[in-house]
């Protein structure tokens, strides 16, 4: 059962003019809610936030979350989406995002603590690694290499679910976690580096499309509004979970698959180049969603022909005003 939100509560979302964070604002405000926006720009953009410049229930502050945050205000919910989430944004400092999500965390689960407030960790897939079980359920272990390049974000995103479950299990603050799989949709980078946003804005330019590997390896593709009802509906559950909830759409599609989606829908006449495979890159990938349908009564409802016509209408406009 999922409690109704109630206006004039305050949510702290960190990351919030990322991709996601910023979508999760949006959903935040139109319940009422006052919003406290944290974002250090490193990876998010004022431009996704611009449009809540002048809305009285929204503050911006510019900060890293390796440092402690000062907020005076009462809050009801911190949300932590803080950390770049693909891999050449994440790989570029591995060191600093190994420490946004370790160090990060733990001020934020203080701050939660001290204001008595639920958090919520946006942790990932990339938890399970490049499974070896398939598809993948929150009691697999995963199959992570812990010194590749990768590891950075896998293991620090493993260490964050440790400090939150740590934090749970001594009662010192209500905490939920939630494991995020493939999300696109408007206002995702267009240089990101990640499978969608490359392929899509690849094609808008008439560029060859770039697979790496065989374009057989397989992911599961979440479209932006069904994720952030995925999350808000865990944050807001009357009875905590207490275990990590996958929330991600299991439709699985090859890259392959997905490569001639675009072709179809952005009318192109590019060609497809193959190139290596990066390290430790999953080769499978697909959500189990039952305990997110059993306690949270939620499942994606958008495929992925709607949702990515809406996201080629995005990146067209965003190729327009770069050309």
């Amino acid at each position: 059962m999922v409690q109704e939100a109630q206006s004039g509560k305050t949510a702290l979302v960190t990351g919030g003019a990322g991709f996601l964070g910023s979508h999760l604002c949006d959903r935040l405000l139109e319940q009422g809610m006052q919003v406290i926006c944290v974002d250090s720009l490193l990876t998010g953009s004022m431009r996704n936030i611009a449009h809540l410049e002048n809305n009285p229930n929204f503050r911006f502050i510019k900060q890293d979350v390796c440092e402690p945050l000062d907020i005076k205000d009462d809050l009801h919910f911190v949300y932590n989406l803080a950390c770049a989430a693909s891999p050449p944004r994440y790989q570029a400092d591995p060191i600093h995002t190994m420490m946004t999500s370790v160090q990060g965390t733990l001020n934020l689960l203080t701050l939660a603590e001290a204001k008595g407030a639920s958090f919520l960790q946006a942790s990932t897939s990339e938890v399970y690694g490049d499974p070896d079980r398939h598809p993948q359920a929150e009691d697999y272990h995963g199959n992570v290499n812990c010194t590749g390049p990768r590891a950075c974000y896998d293991e620090g995103k493993r260490a964050a679910e440790s400090l939150c479950f740590d934090f749970l299990r001594l009662g010192r603050a209500d905490v939920r976690v939630m494991r995020i799989f493939n999300t696109y949709g408007p206002r995702m980078d267009p240089d990101d580096g990640r499978i969608v946003s490359n392929l899509v804005v690849q094609a808008l330019r008439g560029e060859p499309l770039t697979i790496y590997g065989t374009g057989e390896q397989t992911r599961s593709f979440c479209y932006v509004s069904d994720l952030i009802a995925g999350m808000m509906a865990l944050m807001t559950v009357a009875e905590n979970p207490k275990a990590p909830v996958n929330i991600g759409n299991p439709g699985e599609f090859t890259i392959n698959e997905l490569a001639k989606l675009v072709v179809e829908q952005t009318k192109t006449a590019s060609q497809t180049v193959f190139k290596p495979l990066p390290v430790d890159d999953p080769t499978r990938r697909r959500p189990d969603i039952s305990r997110a349908k059993a306690l949270l009564g939620w499942e994606p409802t958008v495929p992925l022909e709607k949702g990515l016509r809406d996201t080629i209408a995005h990146f067209r406009e965003r190729v327009a005003e770069a050309a």
